[in-house]
């Protein structure tokens, strides 16, 4: 563990970071930049309802129609309260996810790049999905995006196939990561 990350834990978001939710949001939209892993993030302006949304995908019978389980985490920095990556881990895939999304989607905030958050969040989401029973992990990411391709590969990521999203008109790369 290096000293950028030595005071950020991988929790559930909660009531008491609900500032702290909005300016991660309204960073990402100022930066004209993808929120990846934060779920509905983008079209949900009151983090109150985020939340909700975010409680109630972790369980079947309360989750969205046409999404899956999932669960929202957010890379907390102790030292000054500030969430500085946000972690989504679906529990399984529908057709879009087993193609497109995978099981782990996630992003770092746009002033705190470069400082191996992303690595860091990742490797511990990963413990949580191995803890969850699963063997191996499917991550997806934009071609041009190298930074969020380093860290799947610095996590074990292993290239797969790439792939054209029409959709989001976007193309993919796939890597499964083993936690075996």
């Amino acid at each position: 563990m290096d000293n950028q990350t030595d005071n950020c834990i991988l929790i559930k978001p909660d009531e008491t970071m609900l500032t702290e939710i909005a300016s991660y949001r309204a960073a990402f939209l100022a930066a004209g930049d993808s929120m990846d892993g934060t779920g509905p993030l983008r079209i949900k302006e009151d983090p109150e309802e985020w939340l909700e949304v975010c409680r109630a995908g972790e369980h079947r019978e309360t989750t969205p129609p046409k999404w899956v389980p999932s669960e929202q985490f957010v890379f907390f920095r102790e030292r000054d309260s500030k969430i500085v990556g946000m972690i989504q881990f679906r529990h399984e895939f529908n057709d879009f996810l087993r193609e497109f999304g995978g099981n782990i989607g996630y992003s770092v905030h746009p002033d705190e790049r470069r400082k191996s958050y992303a690595k860091r969040m990742l490797t511990d989401c990963l413990k949580v999905c191995r803890a969850f029973g699963l063997d191996r992990v499917l991550i997806t990411c934009v071609v041009e995006n190298e930074a969020s391709k380093r860290t799947i590969l610095s996590c074990g990521g292993v290239y797969d196939k790439t792939v054209y999203c029409e959709r989001d008109h976007v193309t993919l790369e796939r890597y499964w990561i083993s936690l075996v």
